[in-house]
């Protein structure tokens, strides 16, 4: 066998397996007959090696010619430390194949496993197995993959705290762009994807071939361009000294690097990661409820009555889960205190949780809790009874504080124990359908017992998780880590959705949530209405924007909406009500982001599978220079079919800047999807920070 090809959706792999495996194609599905591996080697040349060096080699290595960042690196006692893996065992089942070889010069076996995914989403893992007799010193191993080579530029996100998933781009020039995560957690900063395309890609035009490491402790993540030339996208856990050190007979396996390549844009890459998120068994499927978050209402200021005409006020506005955030357990009157002692507070709930649980399921609602399973304050029962079980890299000194809090030491079973007992006990006496699982700080300077454990800890988090979710299989867990710090696929193999911000800003929150949502489906993006004030910002914004910037996602508030009152209480319930009325079509339907000439601009919707019918939002972020936006064409409608086209008008004053609107927002507008999609229509002039939503029918005829 000389290749391999897999084919899903639309997507192939082809793969020359003969001797050093390599990626031929990787893409959309070629027609026709495939040039072998030999009439595609590349030319030798003065000045190099006296061989056709692999260009797209998917196990690069030194060994083979590879200048670039090896597959593996490590050493066995400072030797075997130039592996070389060739001439693979294949084997191919549906849309896996797997590709085994063994290096007996450095007694290592490496296993590669490639998976086409619905949707034509592509994953890799791979698994290094110690097969000599003494130990291995790893230091790294990729999972590495060639893009094409017309990619000339490079995208992907940043952040901080408030301000997640800021996108930056730059040229795909010679040399390595490296991105590093220290954080014991994904990170603020964290690429949800690194994306490779053409020069100028957007939304709905260019090739695109992007790229998402599942994995939520410390990362590293590449883009390389070596003169060979070749151009790859890679990732890797970065480990720790000593963190992967393998015994005899021991193996290592990465976490799985996902891929999407597109030949429209980055919707492609969305609409391929949609589509696989939403066939995992454990998706949610159900309705998203609307949900009541109350710390922007009470923060620790935990009273009954209070908490009481909060729910009653979020069930007459048509609220389905009502959460009661921090200060319920131990101590915990303030962030200085409390965490590890994961039982109800007689301080603060004398009568236990039950009579307000009680009332809020008396009024139809859900009753949630947050969580913090994983830190530890030093005014708390636990720290006082076990020091030992506080994390730390020397003897007599602690970590530096972190939000006046430290880390727990899940790697040491007593300490797991601990916060299992008491976390399943909490769900087994109380009715409780949802965690809000927060981890508000870095794990930085992390060691168990002196030694590194950044890497533990978080398969540790993983398997807490998964144990609870085995035992009350009822209960949804949101993956928050100081807002969104905790935004990847390893986490959602156990979470039910995670939390993109702790902005509560919708200026920001509108762009937070647009490079979130590339990744992730909106269900399973936690998106609420904060104040009219944002408390993270000092910005101030009317209930429409803020309702409206909330409503594509996994719909909720926070804050404290007995303040709503005339005709904020009617704008509230109606939000809600629409909320209601949208949610199939948003958490079914398929993403698509307009491509506007003026970045000030913001045009958004999802489109049924069937594209019977499609909702968007049109929001102005920025003053634009242009005195009217002109027209813009709205994506994803069936160019063979008539659509009838109306504002959903949520009308609050300010809005609108104009002294006559276009003509079709009083009369709506009946137009083919050709045209609605191509030569749009004209949009009306709003002003900044404000937000309009447009519903699209289907009709009979084109």
């Amino acid at each position: 066998m000389s290749s391999v090809i897999l084919e899903r959706d639309g997507t192939a792999v082809i793969l020359d397996v003969s001797g050093l495996p390599q990626v031929l194609h990787w893409g959309a599905v070629l027609p026709g007959q495939i040039p072998t591996a030999s009439d595609l080697a590349a030319p030798v040349v003065h000045s190099r090696y006296d061989f056709p060096v692999v260009a797209n080699p998917l196990w690069p290595a030194a060994a083979e010619g590879w200048r670039g960042t090896p597959l593996v690196s490590g050493s066995r006692n400072r030797a075997d430390a130039s592996p070389r893996f060739r001439n693979p065992d294949v084997q191919k089942s549906g849309f896996v194949l797997t590709l085994t070889a063994e290096d007996a010069d450095t007694a290592l076996q490496l296993k590669t496993e490639l998976e086409l995914l619905e949707g034509g989403l592509l994953r890799i893992r791979n698994t290094l197995a110690n097969t000599g007799s003494g130990p291995y010193q790893l230091l790294h191993l990729s999972v590495c993959l060639p893009v094409a080579p017309e990619a000339g530029e490079l995208l992907d996100t940043t952040g901080r705290w408030t301000r997640e998933r800021s996108p930056q781009r730059l040229p795909f020039g010679q040399g390595t762009w490296l991105r590093e995560g220290r954080h014991g957690r994904t990170g603020h900063d964290a690429p949800v994807l690194l994306a490779a395309g053409t020069p100028g890609f957007g939304n709905r035009h260019g090739k695109v071939q992007a790229v998402h490491f599942a994995w939520s402790g410390n990362w590293r993540v590449r883009a390389e361009r070596t003169p060979d030339p070749s151009r790859m996208l890679a990732a890797e856990e970065l480990f720790g000294p000593g963190e992967a050190e393998l015994a005899p007979g021991e193996s290592y396996t990465t976490p799985w690097l996902y891929a999407a390549h597109s030949n429209a844009g980055l919707d492609g890459i969305t609409a391929a990661f949609h589509t696989w998120l939403r066939t995992r068994p454990n998706h949610p499927r159900r309705p998203r409820p609307v949900v009541l978050n109350t710390w922007e209402a009470v923060y620790f200021d935990h009273n009954l009555q209070t908490l009481r005409e909060l729910a009653d006020t979020a069930a007459a506005l048509g609220t389905e889960r009502f959460v009661l955030d921090d200060g319920w357990f131990g101590g915990r009157r303030d962030d200085h205190r409390g965490l590890g002692d994961w039982t109800v507070s007689p301080e603060a709930w004398p009568e236990g949780l039950d009579p307000l649980i009680s009332h809020v399921r008396g009024l139809g609602m859900e009753f949630g809790l947050w969580v913090e399973p994983e830190m530890i304050s030093l005014d708390s029962d636990t720290a006082r009874s076990h020091p030992e079980w506080i994390c730390r890299a020397r003897t007599e000194e602690l970590p530096p504080q972190w939000r006046h809090q430290q880390v727990l030491d899940l790697t040491r079973g007593e300490a797991f124990k601990h916060v299992l007992r008491q976390l399943d006990d909490l769900l087994a006496n109380h009715q409780i359908s949802f965690l809000k699982w927060d981890q508000n700080r870095d794990l930085t300077d992390m060691a168990s017992q002196g030694r590194p454990s950044a890497r533990n800890q978080t398969l540790a988090a993983y398997r807490l998780m998964s144990e609870l979710k085995a035992r009350h299989p009822h209960v949804e867990i949101e993956a928050c880590s100081s807002g969104g710090a905790r935004v990847d696929l390893g986490v959602l193999e156990f979470a039910d959705r995670v939390w993109a911000s702790d902005s509560n800003d919708a200026l920001e929150r509108q762009r937070i949530q647009q490079w979130t949502q590339r990744l992730l489906p909106p269900e399973l993006v936690g998106q609420h209405i904060g104040p009219p004030q944002a408390h993270t910002s000092g910005r101030t914004h009317g209930l429409v924007f803020r309702g409206l910037t909330a409503l594509f996602g996994h719909f909720g508030m926070e804050w404290d909406i007995r303040e709503a009152k005339g005709r904020d209480r009617e704008l509230l319930a109606g939000l809600i009500a629409l909320y209601k009325q949208h949610r199939t079509l948003i958490h079914n339907g398929t993403a698509v982001r307009a491509d506007l000439a003026d970045p000030g601009l913001q045009l958004y919707g999802a489109v049924a599978p069937d594209r019977s019918e499609a909702l968007y939002v049109y929001a102005t972020l920025d003053s634009t220079l242009d005195e009217t936006p002109g027209r813009a064409a709205l994506p994803g409608l069936d160019p063979e079919q008539g659509y009838r086209l109306d504002p959903v008008i949520l009308d609050e004053p300010g809005t609108f800047l104009q002294r006559t609107p276009p003509a079709w927002l009083a009369t709506g507008l009946h137009a083919g999807g050709a045209w609605l999609g191509t030569a749009g229509v004209p949009l009306p002039v709003l002003n900044p920070e404000r937000a309009m939503l447009l519903h699209a029918r289907r009709t009979e005829g084109a």
